[in-house]
């Protein structure tokens, strides 16, 4: 914190303003005009006449429900002197702030959510991003895994200090994927080794929300506001994050870094899918479907639990990002665990993955940059039941609180369907009961219960049911500040970075 304090009084109240919370100054003169960038602003008459030295500051205003936006105010003075000591020393302060970006590298969904990536961008974060002397590299995508492709090959990251999206949780899962890749390829990790450990990337992420969800954003920085996001990333406030690695026979699948969920919500996925035509629509309809043929698998979950940390799932604490962070270098005590059965739904989160529609998440007490996942085992019960255990995602009842409902916070987890003894059995087996799973699909009378189902990984299908699943104990660091608690702790993390979640 610097010494530099602004008391700005407005509306009979007065609050302070930080050098930290300074977005740009500029200097104006008697003409009315400014010397940096071409913005104009009217001064009133007296006060040019009294005070014919001027300079504005743009600083950041919180606002309502975690909502930040850029304010102005305008400084008088008699002596130009004086003036320009003011904006030279602001200047000087600002240039200080090291965590600040400089050069972004910006990708551009033009097909998430509403389309509306392109507009987002030019109207409400490229002004900001010129306004705080930010440059910008901008890449409009043309088609899936456009970014995670070129950030593995053909980004010249040392040219930056942060890379940003413009778009939902699929674009910024792209991100991850393309800059964790390139750090390990260019560290010489092999990822297909469940036991290896991941090297830090030094690049921070941002995300400006323009998804059909956002479920990253909301649950970091509590709204879907690109101008809020845009904002946390120009101040440079960080975010450290857990990283799950997904793996298959030794085999490296993908990363999670919000929701792997399997049963309910993988059936829901790969139905939506088939009806990309519908839009965000699609995931309603899905949903109910879903809801309606009550599948329920078999299989075997074993998990390693973390007992060497502060705080459990059910505790009713919520994050406040990096309380937990000294906790990760610690030993895993205790051994593995293991349960059968048959389960609705078999979740692990890694973030409250809260949303608009789920203010609380599946995990409400899920904890950032811990090392952790918190896996939710929902067994099989009545529709009754377990629709009364999805509305209290949207209540303040607890959701763990059921008899079918068990939650436990893992290090790590496998899971193997009971109709495969082995990885290759289940390979031959998703084969042969393809087209028969599809008919059951698609006509919930049948009374026929698939053998499996699929996993969703942030959104995306994993080809295989049989999966083993680390939490990456060295966070990714996004650039945001988690606003549901007040304080934050900087430690080195995997990912400075940027978050608008």
């Amino acid at each position: 914190m610097s010494w530099l304090t602004f008391f700005i009084t407005s509306h009979g109240t007065s609050h302070g303003v930080s050098v930290s919370e300074i977005l740009a100054v500029r200097e104006l003169d008697v003409d009315c005009g400014t010397k940096d960038d071409g913005r104009w602003q009217k001064m009133p008459q007296k006060s040019t006449e009294a005070y014919p030295y001027a300079f504005t500051v743009s600083y950041v205003e919180r606002a309502w429900q975690h909502r930040w936006r850029c304010s102005d105010v305008t400084f008088h003075c008699l002596e130009g002197a004086l003036c320009q000591q003011w904006v030279q020393t602001i200047r000087e302060q600002l240039t200080a702030l090291t965590s600040r970006p400089k050069h972004l590298l910006v990708y551009i969904n033009p097909y998430g959510g509403k389309q509306q990536g392109e507009r987002i961008y030019e109207q409400k974060v490229a002004p900001l991003f010129t306004l705080a002397s930010i440059s910008t590299h901008v890449i409009v995508t043309e088609h899936a895994n456009h970014a995670r492709d070129h950030l593995r090959t053909e980004a010249e990251l040392k040219k930056y200090d942060g890379v940003v999206c413009v778009g939902g949780d699929g674009m910024f899962s792209e991100m991850v994927h393309g800059l964790v890749s390139r750090t390990q390829r260019d560290n010489g990790v092999d990822q297909n080794s469940p036991e290896e450990k991941l090297v830090p990337c030094t690049l921070r992420i941002g995300i400006i929300p323009a998804g059909s969800t956002d479920c990253i954003c909301y649950a970091t920085v509590g709204i879907n506001d690109p101008v809020t996001s845009a904002l946390h990333i120009i101040v440079g406030d960080a975010q450290p994050m857990d990283v799950c690695s997904v793996h298959h026979n030794n085999t490296f699948l993908r990363y999670s870094v919000s929701l792997l969920g399997y049963g309910f919500y993988g059936d829901m996925l790969a139905d939506s899918e088939r009806k990309r035509w519908m839009g965000p629509a699609r995931y309603d309809f899905s949903g109910f479907k879903t809801f309606l043929t009550h599948h329920y698998y078999e299989g075997t979950v074993s998990f390693l639990p973390a007992t060497d940390i502060l705080g459990t799932p059910r505790d009713k604490t919520r994050c406040r990002a990096g309380y937990v962070l000294l906790q990760r270098t610690m030993e895993y005590k205790g051994g593995w665990r293991v349960i059968r059965g048959k389960f609705l739904a078999i979740n692990a989160a890694s973030m409250s993955c809260a949303c608009p529609r789920s203010p609380k998440g599946l995990s409400p007490a899920a904890h950032l940059a811990d090392g952790t996942t918190d896996l939710i085992l929902v067994r099989k019960c009545s529709r009754f039941n377990f629709l009364r255990h999805l509305l209290r995602h949207t209540s303040k009842y607890d959701q763990f609180d059921m008899t079918f409902v068990e939650v436990h916070r893992v290090r790590r987890f496998r899971f193997t369907p009971r109709y495969c003894q082995s990885d290759s059995e289940l390979d031959l087996r998703e084969n042969g009961k393809r087209l028969f799973s599809q008919i059951c699909r698609d006509h919930p009378a049948c009374s026929c219960s698939p053998a499996y189902s699929s996993w969703n990984c942030d959104g995306e299908i994993l080809p295989h049911a049989a999966i083993e699943v680390g939490c990456v104990t060295t966070p990714y660091n996004l650039l945001c500040k988690y606003t549901v608690h007040s304080e934050s702790i900087q430690t080195p993390s995997l990912f400075p970075h940027f978050f608008t979640l």
